[in-house]
C-alpha cells in the first residue's frame, strides 16, 4: 500500500528566476514560502555523483578531522542557473553554469532542504 503524500511537500506555486538569477521561490500547499538561491541548490544537488561526494567528505571529515579542501582555496564562481525545466509534476531539473544538469530536485526534497529554521527543525532534525 503506497504511503499517503505529505501535503506540506506539495507546491501551490513555483517561480524560477533564471534570467535575473534571483533563485527559486515556492509557495507550498500549507502556505509556507521557501526561497532557494541557485548556489545553495547546486551545493545540495541530489544526483548520485554529488551525493557520493558529500558522503565521502562527511566520512573523511569525521570528529576531530582536519577540514577538507585546499589550504589556499581557488576562486570558484557562484553557480548560476542557465535553464530549468519541470520533470512531470513532481520535480525540477536545473542546468547550471558549471555544466552540471543531472540533479532532479523533487518537491519532497526541496521542502526537506528549505533553508528556513522552521523547516530545518521540522524536516531535518534527528529524533531523540
Amino acid at each position: 500500500m503506497p504511503l499517503p503524500l505529505d501535503t506540506r511537500k506539495k507546491p501551490a506555486d513555483v517561480e524560477i528566476h533564471v534570467t535575473s538569477g534571483a533563485g527559486m521561490d515556492i509557495t507550498w500547499a500549507d502556505g509556507h514560502q521557501s526561497h532557494y538561491d541557485f548556489p545553495y541548490l547546486r551545493d545540495l544537488c541530489p544526483c548520485a555523483l554529488c551525493d557520493e561526494e558529500r558522503r565521502k567528505d562527511a566520512a573523511l571529515s569525521g570528529p576531530g578531522a582536519a577540514p577538507l579542501g585546499p589550504v589556499l582555496p581557488m576562486y570558484k564562481p557562484k553557480a548560476k542557473a542557465k535553464s530549468a525545466v519541470a520533470v512531470g509534476s513532481y520535480a525540477i531539473q536545473i542546468h547550471f553554469s558549471d555544466g552540471h544538469s543531472t540533479g532532479i530536485y523533487s518537491y519532497d526534497y526541496l521542502r526537506t532542504i528549505c533553508p528556513c529554521e522552521a523547516c530545518k527543525l521540522e524536516f531535518r532534525s534527528t529524533p531523540q
